[in-house]
């Protein structure tokens, strides 16, 4: 999911700190002739020092420049080779406006690294590559002994003309008797949506940030850096953009690695709250089977069930600790802010096994464990919303294709991510589409799909569906897992083993077995032994 405003905020507050303790820590001393006079006057015979002159490596027509790569709410940093690209936002007129890509390798320790190149596509939509580039570079670490790594800030995203739009000025501080309903108000969507368009409009046309254009980038890219062979590690949303580029240049592909794959054929939102509900019921399946959780909390399920219900026919305001400011925080209390904070939990191990924990402790007054948690998760559906590159890629690659379901009125999601989604593209600009973009992924490119079993978006079912058209492909289902597992475990040496040896049936995946769910919460102590 992208970054709310007020995250982005808190980003840039940390970096420009981080900036300014480095300077004053660093800075040079005042020289002695600026505080006293000189007692004798001293003739230096050593050299004078002359600036560094800037590192860079022409690769293929480009020229990158040694650079450090920021991890976002840290004083960490990745060391890189940055370029800035120039393309078209228009690419149907060449004489349209430049927008600049922020380009990216990290670079193998190989003295002759191989000729084909590894690709890291970010989910979201609205993340940006470089942001994540410490994890990418430990994930990678396997692979990067002989491979580079290119990263790309999707046009959209991050150093790449970014579909940033900000919040009001008016936002809460702990402690203030706030008002945080986060019930789905679809005129304040529209409206939102609407400011957004008006915040971005004189930098930027939203129609000309879609999935396809920003694969034509990374073809221009490929063709820039001397044209190698691409290794694809598509992540999320990411699998979107990786499954296009190869519909579109399969010359250009070696292989390709889906981590949460969403396949072609799927709009984005169209049955989130089915994935949900099923993860869910999987998940407090378990605490049903296990003495000790039942003996705690009963049945999970109902108790949520009941929770919401309470609070469809009574929202309220509720107080909590704050647990990053340590703050008493006053919010309100309803039905779809408990649907935003339980969505979040879901999405990896550690915070599922809390989740039955923190229901039970919220039916019974408690609400501190579940929206102090979701408040570092920053779980709000309102980050769905955050990102005008998110409008303009669902707006014109699947609004169109997105239905009422009614089915889901009765889910804990409900019909809520339609219903927004539809309000935010009944006023933002659509761009076009190719004809063949649903059509499923058909491929004998070497491809691994790997999918976790209680992933609450893209569950197992979508990497079933993908393989199906893909002769050298093959599926590996993380147990235990949620979203995201290309790093847990020995996922990465697996990864390793697969662009190694391109034969994705004959891998050996039995590490693997050793995965187990992450055991449920009894207390705050953890499990039980």
């Amino acid at each position: 999911m992208a970054l709310s405003g007020r995250n982005v905020f808190r980003i840039c507050l940390v970096v420009a700190a981080g900036g300014y303790l480095a300077w004053h820590e660093w800075r040079p001393a005042p020289s002695a002739a600026t505080t006293k006079e000189p007692e004798a006057a001293v003739v230096s015979t050593a050299k004078p020092q002359l600036p560094a002159k800037p590192q860079t490596w022409l690769l293929g027509s480009l020229a990158l420049t040694a650079c450090e790569l920021g991890q976002p709410n840290s004083g960490l940093s990745t060391a890189a080779w940055c370029a800035a690209f120039p393309v078209p936002e228009n690419r149907d007129d060449p004489h349209s406006r430049k927008i600049t890509l922020k380009m990216a390798l990290l670079r193998s320790s190989a003295q002759i690294p191989s000729k084909d190149m590894l690709v890291f596509l970010a989910g979201g939509p609205g993340q940006a590559a470089t942001d994540s580039a410490s994890a990418i570079a430990s994930m990678l670490e396997p692979l990067r002994s002989h491979r580079d790594v290119l990263l790309i800030d999707q046009r959209g995203t991050g150093g790449s003309n970014a579909l940033r739009c900000k919040e009001p000025e008016d936002e809460s501080k702990p402690g203030d008797d706030e008002d945080e309903s986060d019930s789905l108000d679809l005129v304040k969507v529209r409206a939102a949506a609407t400011d957004c368009l008006k915040q971005i409009g004189n930098r930027a046309d939203p129609r000309y940030y879609t999935t396809t254009i920003a694969a034509q980038d990374l073809e221009d890219v490929r063709e820039a850096i001397g044209s190698p062979q691409f290794d694809l590690i598509g992540v999320s949303y990411g699998t979107r953009m990786a499954q296009q580029y190869l519909m579109r240049y399969p010359d250009a592909v070696r292989s390709v690695v889906l981590d949460s794959v969403v396949p072609n054929s799927n709009a984005l939102g169209e049955d989130f709250a089915r994935n949900l509900d099923d993860a869910l019921k999987a998940q407090f399946a378990r605490c049903t089977t296990e003495p000790a959780c039942k003996q705690h909390f009963g049945d999970p399920d109902q108790t949520l069930y009941q929770l919401r219900d309470a609070l469809r026919a009574n929202p309220h305001e509720v107080s909590f600790r704050d647990p990053e400011s340590y703050q008493t925080v006053k919010r309100t209390l309803d039905e779809n802010s408990l649907a935003s904070v339980v969505r979040m939990f879901a999405y990896t191990p550690a915070t599922a096994a809390l989740l039955p924990l923190s229901i039970d402790a919220a039916a019974h007054g408690d609400v501190g464990p579940l929206l102090g948690q979701a408040k570092i998760l920053s779980g709000d559906l309102s980050d769905l919303l955050g990102s005008g590159m998110q409008y303009s890629v669902i707006c014109s690659e699947d609004a169109d294709l997105l239905t009422p379901r009614p089915q889901d009125a009765g889910t804990i999601l409900g019909t809520h991510m339609i219903d927004a989604l539809s309000a935010v593209c009944s006023v933002w600009p659509k761009g076009t589409r190719p004809a063949d973009f649903h059509a499923p992924l058909k491929s004998d490119k070497p491809v691994l799909i790997l999918s976790g079993q209680y992933d609450p978006v893209t569950p197992p079912r979508y990497a079933d569906e993908v393989v199906k058209g893909l002769s050298n492909g093959r599926v590996l289902v993380f147990k235990g897992q949620g979203h995201s597992v290309m790093s847990t475990g020995c996922a990465p040496q697996i990864v390793q083993h697969f662009v190694e040896q391109l034969e994705p049936k004959k891998l050996d995946a039995s590490c693997l077995d050793r995965l187990q769910p992450t055991p449920i919460f009894i207390d705050f102590n953890g499990a039980t032994p």
